[in-house]
Order: C-alpha cells, then structure tokens, then sequence
C-alpha cells in the first residue's frame, strides 16, 4: 500500500510540473491585440491557433491527472483500519503501577477513599 502511495504521489507531483509548465508557455489573450497591430509576432511553432487548442488541451489533461492523484492520495490517507470500539475505550485500560509504587491502604471491610484532586493554590508546584 505504502509504494502504491508513492507512485501515486510522484504522478501528481509530475502532473503539477507539467501543467506550471504548459500554463507559462500559453500566452494570455490580450497578447494577440498586439499581434494584429504589429508589435508581436504572430508566428509559431504550433501555427496561429492550433498552439492554443494544443496547450490548452494538454493542460486540461494534466489538471485532470492532477485531480485524479489527489483524490486517490485523499481516499488512501483516509483509510484505516477499522476499530471495535470508541477512543475513549481504549484510554481506559489502565497502566501497570511503577516499580515501587505503595498501594493504596486498605482498614478493614472498607477501603480509604482515593485523595481528591488539588484545588486553587494547592496545584503550584513547590521547591
């Protein structure tokens, strides 16, 4: 699944390259005003137009590439296994006690309430 990822990855990563590339290359439309008057060249490798359906093609190709991949990571980065239970479930197991730990002191029948938690100024640590 990992190399699956990977090759996914490296497509897209291909994708977007090629795409800022072709998208550099396209001139904008208010180049060809300046062509009719003169100041640019109209001529290309591609002839007048057929430049503008080849790259915008290509372009609209790689994006649909592009999308594909990021859909496909987005799929793979949400798959997990599927659990039993809750979260909170599994935070509920407790830990085994330190080495050393003293348990808590029994009297009796009954047992000694744990200490309540620290309140206010008692939460400060001291030196």
């Amino acid at each position: 699944m990992n190399v699956f990822s990977s090759v996914i990855l490296a497509v897209q990563m291909l994708a977007a390259l090629g795409m800022i590339g072709l998208i550099l290359m396209q001139h904008g439309k208010g180049a060809d005003m300046g062509a009719s008057f003169g100041s640019g060249s109209s001529g290309s490798l591609f002839g007048a137009s057929g430049s503008a359906n080849f790259l915008s093609r290509s372009t609209a190709a790689l994006a649909t590439v592009f999308f594909v991949a990021t859909l496909a990571l987005a799929y793979l980065g949400n798959a997990r296994p599927v659990s039993s239970g809750s979260v909170l479930e599994g935070a509920a197991v407790s830990a085994p006690a330190p080495a050393g730990a003293v348990p808590p002191a029994t009297t009796g029948d009954a047992a000694v309430p744990p200490a309540a938690p620290a309140e206010g100024a008692a939460q400060i640590p001291t030196k």
